[in-house]
């Protein structure tokens, strides 16, 4: 099992794990998995945990009901609920002798290149220390237009910042079936993706959605930037006590093959961004070229989407709306506008300065 090979690994709990339906949390749940992660330290593999619960265990602490919270409330109460969170583990991991420490993120501490590599440093010396990085969204200053939304996010990008070898995606079923299993009993665990195009092209997700708050698309979307980084992804079962034990022992799970990535650490920064600020969309000369590795100018560009700066994460699309490369943007979404279409030489003649002739050039590119 690639598991077992794996040097760093990410493992992704949701806040259904750590407390149940009755508002219960599940302490003996925890303490199994404490005793799982310290099989794989044993072994001599970094484990980072990212985790939710913050707002469901600050709801319990106050008695609160969290569907009816507002955003601003939920903050304050993911602040009270983030020490309940943190006392939880250390109360629990240090009966296994295990080390924590907490890194809560926020979008532009990934997102930002400088910063994304200030994290790894962070993650890196936690390592050389002997810690566990307990990472969480940091709920409590975040707004809707600057989160992850999702923790499965969170964890692809964590797992992309640090190299990790493989993310493993904890839910309530053992994997990724080919219909919901929770309506159909004929449902079939997809064991293995290697190409998620080729062997998912089939399968209609829409109603196989019983994946946590998250969903099956945030998952998907965090199976592509991990393929596409080099970084393998399990999906498997966490309601079972002792879950990767399990994973390793059983192998009922779904794991992503990762692709054989040459990307180099700015590629993959670029490749993984998990919230692109606009799109281009480009006719079929522009799309050549791309796959010849070229950059993309101007000329070539028949549409934009989008409002962004110069230096944003943006999507690279064909005429049918299929992303084909993501990259950074040399100019601003007002600026192309003004220039697409046109010939590199006219740019200067049209926004009346001197620029770059590419749009995005092919070293700040990454195609899909």
């Amino acid at each position: 099992m690639l598991l077992k090979n794996s040097k760093i690994i990410v493992i992704k709990i949701g806040s259904s794990l750590l407390v149940d339906k009755n508002k219960k949390i599940r302490k003996k749940w925890l303490s199994a998995f404490a005793k799982d992660i310290q099989k794989l330290k044993s072994n001599n593999q970094k484990v980072i945990i990212v985790s939710s619960g913050a707002i469901a265990l600050g709801c319990i602490k106050m008695n609160f009901n969290k569907k009816k919270l507002k955003l601003d409330k939920s903050q304050a109460i993911a602040s009270i609920g983030q020490i309940e969170l943190m006392n939880l583990f250390s109360k629990i991991f240090s009966k296994q002798k295990l080390n924590i420490s907490q890194i809560l993120l926020t979008l532009e501490d990934t997102e930002e290149r400088r910063r994304s590599l200030n994290a790894k440093r962070t993650f890196e010396n936690l390592f050389q220390l002997d810690f566990i990085p307990i990472v969480n969204e940091n709920d409590t200053t975040a707004t809707t237009e600057i989160k992850y939304g999702d923790n499965d996010r969170l964890a692809s990008r964590v797992a992309q910042i640090t190299n990790a070898d493989t993310l493993i995606l904890l839910s309530d079923v053992d994997g990724l079936y080919d219909k919901n299993p929770k309506l159909f009993k004929n449902a079939k665990l997809i064991k293995k993706v290697e190409n998620l195009n080729q062997d998912l092209k089939n399968i209609n997700f829409k109603g196989n959605n019983e994946f946590g708050s998250g969903g099956m698309n945030t998952k998907l979307e965090a199976a592509k930037n991990c393929q596409l980084s080099g970084c393998n992804m399990i999906i498997a079962n966490g309601l079972y006590s002792s879950p990767i034990d399990k994973i390793i022992k059983n192998n009922n799970c779904t794991l992503f093959i990762s692709k054989t990535s040459k990307l180099d650490a700015r590629k993959k920064w670029i490749i993984s961004s998990v919230s692109p600020k606009g799109e281009l969309i480009i006719d079929d000369g522009a799309k050549k070229a791309l796959t010849n590795g070229k950059s993309l100018l101007a000329a070539g560009i028949k549409n934009v989407v989008g409002k962004f700066k110069k230096g944003d994460h943006i999507k690279i699309l064909d005429k049918s709306k299929n992303e084909c490369a993501r990259g950074l943007s040399s100019f601003s979404s007002d600026e192309i506008n003004k220039i697409l279409g046109h010939h590199s030489k006219e740019i200067k003649k049209i926004l009346g300065y001197i620029s770059k002739s590419e749009v995005v050039h092919k070293d700040d590119m990454v195609e899909v």
